[in-house]
Protein backbone atom coordinates (compact mmCIF):
# COMPACT_ATOMS: atom_id res chain seq x y z
CA UNK A 1 0.00 0.00 0.00
CA UNK A 2 1.15 3.61 -0.65
CA UNK A 3 1.48 5.84 2.59
CA UNK A 4 0.26 8.68 2.09
CA UNK A 5 0.75 11.76 4.50
CA UNK A 6 -2.37 11.85 6.98
CA UNK A 7 -3.16 15.14 9.03
CA UNK A 8 -6.16 14.08 11.45
CA UNK A 9 -7.31 16.64 14.21
CA UNK A 10 -10.20 15.85 16.34
CA UNK A 11 -12.27 18.84 17.12
CA UNK A 12 -11.66 20.57 20.10
CA UNK A 13 -14.20 19.24 22.65
CA UNK A 14 -12.67 15.57 21.65
CA UNK A 15 -11.11 13.64 24.78
CA UNK A 16 -7.87 13.26 23.08
CA UNK A 17 -5.82 14.43 20.10
CA UNK A 18 -5.82 12.13 16.90
CA UNK A 19 -2.72 13.24 14.94
CA UNK A 20 -0.82 10.66 12.54
CA UNK A 21 1.59 11.59 10.05
CA UNK A 22 3.17 9.26 7.82
CA UNK A 23 5.34 9.22 3.85
CA UNK A 24 3.23 11.21 1.72
CA UNK A 25 4.25 9.99 -2.27
CA UNK A 26 2.71 13.21 -3.67
CA UNK A 27 3.32 15.67 -0.53
CA UNK A 28 0.02 16.44 -0.29
CA UNK A 29 -1.87 16.55 2.89
CA UNK A 30 -5.46 15.87 3.57
CA UNK A 31 -6.89 17.41 6.67
CA UNK A 32 -9.54 15.20 8.77
CA UNK A 33 -11.50 15.62 11.64
CA UNK A 34 -12.18 12.96 13.76
CA UNK A 35 -14.18 13.04 16.43
CA UNK A 36 -15.02 9.74 18.38
CA UNK A 37 -18.28 9.93 20.51
CA UNK A 38 -19.79 6.84 22.12
CA UNK A 39 -20.06 2.81 20.74
CA UNK A 40 -19.10 3.49 17.55
CA UNK A 41 -20.22 7.03 16.78
CA UNK A 42 -17.87 8.97 14.49
CA UNK A 43 -17.96 12.56 13.54
CA UNK A 44 -15.47 13.01 10.57
CA UNK A 45 -14.82 16.40 8.97
CA UNK A 46 -13.51 17.15 5.47
CA UNK A 47 -13.22 20.38 3.84
CA UNK A 48 -16.11 21.68 5.38
CA UNK A 49 -18.41 18.84 4.86
CA UNK A 50 -19.95 16.87 8.38
CA UNK A 51 -20.76 13.53 7.80
CA UNK A 52 -22.12 11.51 10.98
CA UNK A 53 -21.32 7.50 11.59
CA UNK A 54 -24.03 6.20 14.09
CA UNK A 55 -25.09 8.92 16.00
CA UNK A 56 -26.20 7.82 19.09
CA UNK A 57 -28.01 10.00 22.08
CA UNK A 58 -25.88 7.97 24.84
CA UNK A 59 -23.23 10.29 23.48
CA UNK A 60 -22.39 14.16 24.20
CA UNK A 61 -23.43 15.84 21.15
CA UNK A 62 -23.54 19.10 22.93
CA UNK A 63 -20.64 20.70 20.72
CA UNK A 64 -21.86 18.33 17.23
CA UNK A 65 -21.47 20.08 13.69
CA UNK A 66 -24.44 20.04 12.15
CA UNK A 67 -24.51 16.81 9.13
CA UNK A 68 -24.13 17.45 5.73
CA UNK A 69 -24.41 13.21 5.43
CA UNK A 70 -25.34 10.70 8.05
CA UNK A 71 -24.27 7.14 7.92
CA UNK A 72 -25.80 4.53 9.90
CA UNK A 73 -24.78 0.89 9.49
CA UNK A 74 -27.34 -1.64 11.37
CA UNK A 75 -30.37 -0.88 12.87
CA UNK A 76 -30.96 -1.54 17.14
CA UNK A 77 -31.35 1.89 18.59
CA UNK A 78 -27.15 2.17 19.54
CA UNK A 79 -26.88 2.69 15.83
CA UNK A 80 -29.68 3.68 14.72
CA UNK A 81 -31.30 6.62 16.42
CA UNK A 82 -33.94 8.50 14.92
CA UNK A 83 -34.37 11.59 17.31
CA UNK A 84 -30.50 12.21 17.15
CA UNK A 85 -30.66 11.86 13.32
CA UNK A 86 -33.34 14.53 12.98
CA UNK A 87 -31.78 16.63 15.35
CA UNK A 88 -28.16 16.86 13.57
CA UNK A 89 -29.19 16.31 10.10
CA UNK A 90 -29.33 19.61 7.62
CA UNK A 91 -32.21 20.04 5.48
CA UNK A 92 -32.01 17.88 2.42
CA UNK A 93 -28.81 16.05 4.27
CA UNK A 94 -28.87 12.42 2.68
CA UNK A 95 -29.32 9.83 5.02
CA UNK A 96 -27.70 6.21 4.69
CA UNK A 97 -29.22 3.45 6.26
CA UNK A 98 -28.85 -0.62 5.59
CA UNK A 99 -31.80 -1.86 5.72
CA UNK A 100 -35.96 -1.20 4.48
CA UNK A 101 -38.92 -1.15 7.08
CA UNK A 102 -40.33 -4.17 4.98
CA UNK A 103 -37.02 -6.14 5.50
CA UNK A 104 -36.26 -4.82 9.14
CA UNK A 105 -35.11 -7.71 11.33
CA UNK A 106 -37.57 -7.31 14.24
CA UNK A 107 -40.40 -4.61 14.78
CA UNK A 108 -38.25 -2.18 16.44
CA UNK A 109 -35.92 -1.86 13.82
CA UNK A 110 -38.95 -1.46 11.61
CA UNK A 111 -40.26 1.40 13.72
CA UNK A 112 -36.86 3.05 13.52
CA UNK A 113 -36.29 3.04 10.51
CA UNK A 114 -39.64 4.66 9.26
CA UNK A 115 -38.96 7.61 11.67
CA UNK A 116 -36.02 8.44 9.04
CA UNK A 117 -37.92 10.08 6.33
CA UNK A 118 -35.95 9.59 3.11
CA UNK A 119 -33.44 7.91 3.79
CA UNK A 120 -31.34 6.41 1.46
CA UNK A 121 -30.94 2.39 1.02
CA UNK A 122 -27.04 1.23 0.34
CA UNK A 123 -27.23 -2.92 0.24
CA UNK A 124 -24.06 -4.24 0.56
CA UNK A 125 -21.51 -3.79 -2.50
CA UNK A 126 -23.44 -0.47 -3.62
CA UNK A 127 -21.15 2.34 -4.22
CA UNK A 128 -22.74 5.74 -4.57
CA UNK A 129 -21.83 9.76 -4.54
CA UNK A 130 -23.72 11.48 -1.84
CA UNK A 131 -22.53 14.91 -0.45
CA UNK A 132 -19.96 14.59 -2.74
CA UNK A 133 -18.49 12.20 -1.12
CA UNK A 134 -17.75 8.77 -2.47
CA UNK A 135 -19.18 5.66 -0.63
CA UNK A 136 -18.69 1.95 -0.44
CA UNK A 137 -21.31 -0.26 1.18
CA UNK A 138 -19.15 -3.53 2.86
CA UNK A 139 -21.02 -6.69 4.39
CA UNK A 140 -20.62 -6.99 8.00
CA UNK A 141 -22.12 -10.09 9.80
CA UNK A 142 -21.30 -12.60 12.03
CA UNK A 143 -19.92 -15.77 11.22
CA UNK A 144 -21.12 -17.69 14.47
CA UNK A 145 -24.61 -17.85 15.15
CA UNK A 146 -26.43 -17.06 18.05
CA UNK A 147 -27.82 -13.98 20.27
CA UNK A 148 -26.76 -11.12 19.28
CA UNK A 149 -26.73 -11.87 15.57
CA UNK A 150 -25.78 -10.04 13.13
CA UNK A 151 -27.20 -11.84 10.01
CA UNK A 152 -25.59 -11.43 6.52
CA UNK A 153 -27.09 -8.42 4.25
CA UNK A 154 -28.79 -7.01 7.33
CA UNK A 155 -26.03 -4.14 8.05
CA UNK A 156 -23.18 -2.24 6.37
CA UNK A 157 -19.66 -0.87 7.13
CA UNK A 158 -18.61 1.71 5.27
CA UNK A 159 -15.97 2.69 2.96
CA UNK A 160 -15.53 6.71 2.53
CA UNK A 161 -13.05 8.15 0.21
CA UNK A 162 -11.67 12.05 1.08
CA UNK A 163 -9.77 13.42 -0.96
CA UNK A 164 -7.14 10.52 -1.35
CA UNK A 165 -7.76 9.14 1.93
CA UNK A 166 -10.44 5.99 2.16
CA UNK A 167 -11.71 5.45 5.67
CA UNK A 168 -13.52 2.36 6.57
CA UNK A 169 -16.12 2.07 9.29
CA UNK A 170 -17.05 -1.42 9.41
CA UNK A 171 -19.76 -1.77 11.79
CA UNK A 172 -20.19 -4.43 14.27
CA UNK A 173 -18.59 -7.37 12.26
CA UNK A 174 -16.68 -10.44 12.50
CA UNK A 175 -13.55 -11.14 9.97
CA UNK A 176 -15.60 -12.13 7.15
CA UNK A 177 -14.21 -12.66 3.25
CA UNK A 178 -16.16 -9.30 2.50
CA UNK A 179 -13.30 -7.90 5.00
CA UNK A 180 -10.26 -9.54 4.06
CA UNK A 181 -10.79 -8.37 0.41
CA UNK A 182 -10.27 -4.59 1.18
CA UNK A 183 -7.41 -2.62 0.32
CA UNK A 184 -5.92 0.36 0.17
CA UNK A 185 -7.62 1.60 3.81
CA UNK A 186 -5.76 4.63 5.18
CA UNK A 187 -7.93 4.51 8.84
CA UNK A 188 -10.56 2.14 9.80
CA UNK A 189 -12.45 1.98 12.93
CA UNK A 190 -12.97 -1.78 13.21
CA UNK A 191 -14.93 -4.04 16.84
CA UNK A 192 -13.25 -5.67 19.54
CA UNK A 193 -14.53 -7.85 21.76
CA UNK A 194 -18.15 -8.58 21.06
CA UNK A 195 -19.99 -10.72 22.98
CA UNK A 196 -19.90 -14.55 22.49
CA UNK A 197 -16.65 -14.78 21.06
CA UNK A 198 -16.79 -12.42 18.08
CA UNK A 199 -13.65 -10.19 17.22
CA UNK A 200 -12.24 -11.47 20.88
CA UNK A 201 -8.50 -9.26 21.17
CA UNK A 202 -6.65 -11.45 18.73
CA UNK A 203 -9.08 -12.29 16.43
CA UNK A 204 -9.93 -8.51 15.59
CA UNK A 205 -5.73 -7.72 15.73
CA UNK A 206 -5.58 -10.65 12.91
CA UNK A 207 -7.94 -9.04 10.75
CA UNK A 208 -6.09 -5.81 11.20
CA UNK A 209 -2.93 -7.09 9.80
CA UNK A 210 -4.95 -8.64 6.84
CA UNK A 211 -6.56 -5.27 5.78
CA UNK A 212 -3.47 -3.45 7.04
CA UNK A 213 -4.52 0.20 7.65
CA UNK A 214 -2.33 2.95 8.35
CA UNK A 215 -3.47 4.36 11.73
CA UNK A 216 -7.01 1.73 13.75
CA UNK A 217 -9.42 2.31 15.91
CA UNK A 218 -10.46 -0.57 17.68
CA UNK A 219 -14.28 0.31 18.82
CA UNK A 220 -17.43 -0.82 19.58
CA UNK A 221 -15.96 -2.58 23.00
CA UNK A 222 -16.57 -2.13 26.49
CA UNK A 223 -13.87 -4.37 27.48
CA UNK A 224 -10.17 -2.25 29.09
CA UNK A 225 -7.34 -2.84 29.08
CA UNK A 226 -6.90 -4.45 25.73
CA UNK A 227 -3.58 -5.39 26.34
CA UNK A 228 -3.79 -8.66 24.06
CA UNK A 229 -4.91 -6.80 21.17
CA UNK A 230 -2.29 -3.99 21.33
CA UNK A 231 0.70 -6.78 22.30
CA UNK A 232 -0.43 -8.31 18.57
CA UNK A 233 0.20 -4.91 16.30
CA UNK A 234 3.06 -4.16 18.70
CA UNK A 235 5.49 -5.52 15.95
CA UNK A 236 3.51 -3.80 12.64
CA UNK A 237 5.32 -0.47 12.87
CA UNK A 238 3.24 0.70 9.35
CA UNK A 239 -0.06 0.18 11.48
CA UNK A 240 -0.72 3.29 14.50
CA UNK A 241 -3.47 1.92 17.11
CA UNK A 242 -5.49 4.72 18.49
CA UNK A 243 -7.31 3.75 22.15
CA UNK A 244 -10.25 5.61 22.97
CA UNK A 245 -12.85 5.12 25.66
CA UNK A 246 -15.94 3.80 23.62
CA UNK A 247 -18.29 4.08 27.08
CA UNK A 248 -17.71 6.95 29.21
CA UNK A 249 -19.57 6.95 32.53
CA UNK A 250 -22.99 8.64 31.36
CA UNK A 251 -22.96 11.89 32.67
Amino acid sequence: MNRKRLLLRTAPFAAFLALACAPADDGETADIGITPFVGASVQLVYEGTVIHVDPFSRGDYSEALPADLILVTDTPADHLDPALIAELRKPGAPVVVSDRPEDARDEGSRERLLQVPDATVMDNGDRLTLAGIDIEAVAMYDLLPGEPFHAQGEGNGYILTLGDTRIYLSGVTECVPEIQAIEDIDIAFMPLNLPHGRMEPLAAAECVKIIRPAVVYPYHYRELPIDVYLEALANEPDIEVRVHDWYPPAP
